[in-house]
């Protein structure tokens, strides 16, 4: 808990001095095509910029933190509470195969281990996890464009309750 409440309290701290904002705005190229359906300037956005910051730096508890903080943003944004929104399922797609460049716990392993050279493994991963990226995100943008993965508009859902209910 206290390693979550250092991290949280860090990204507290990058909020009121304007970083996140700031990333927000650099990355806004990559993730408005990414997440649609977040208002531009929410503090989801934010929130994952940070988490995938975390991730990139290869910071596991900071980013666990951060990614959950971001989904609870993601929730708040989310108009139907029982079901993921498909930014939830694309920042989850995202968080879990994430881009690493500093694999840092594999370099500490590796070192502890006694390897010559802890940081060779670098360039592999670096093309494993983009590649595991790429994948995720074209598996979760094929996937909420099938009509099975489809949000329903509300109408639609009520009368299908109701058909549900009646039975």
């Amino acid at each position: 808990i206290g390693i979550m409440a250092f991290w949280l309290g860090l990204m507290r701290l990058a909020e009121e001095a304007g970083l996140v904002r700031f990333l927000a705005r650099v990355l806004k190229p990559i993730l408005r095509p990414l997440f649609p359906d977040i208002p531009s300037g929410d503090p989801a956005l934010g929130a994952i910029v940070a988490n995938l910051a975390a991730n990139i730096l290869g910071l596991g508890n900071s980013a666990t933190a951060l990614g959950l903080k971001a989904m609870i943003e993601l929730q708040r944004l989310n108009p139907r509470k029982k079901t993921a929104s498909n930014a939830m399922c694309t920042f989850l797609a995202i968080n879990t195969s994430s881009v690493t460049l500093i694999p840092a716990t594999v370099i500490a392993i590796r070192a502890s281990a006694g390897s010559a050279n802890p940081a060779e493994v670098i360039g592999v991963i670096i093309l494993a996890t983009s590649v595991s990226t790429i994948v995720a995100v074209a598996a979760v943008k094929i996937l909420e464009r099938l009509p099975v993965f489809r949000r329903l508009p509300s109408e639609e859902v009520v009368r299908l309750s109701r058909e549900v209910d009646n039975g």
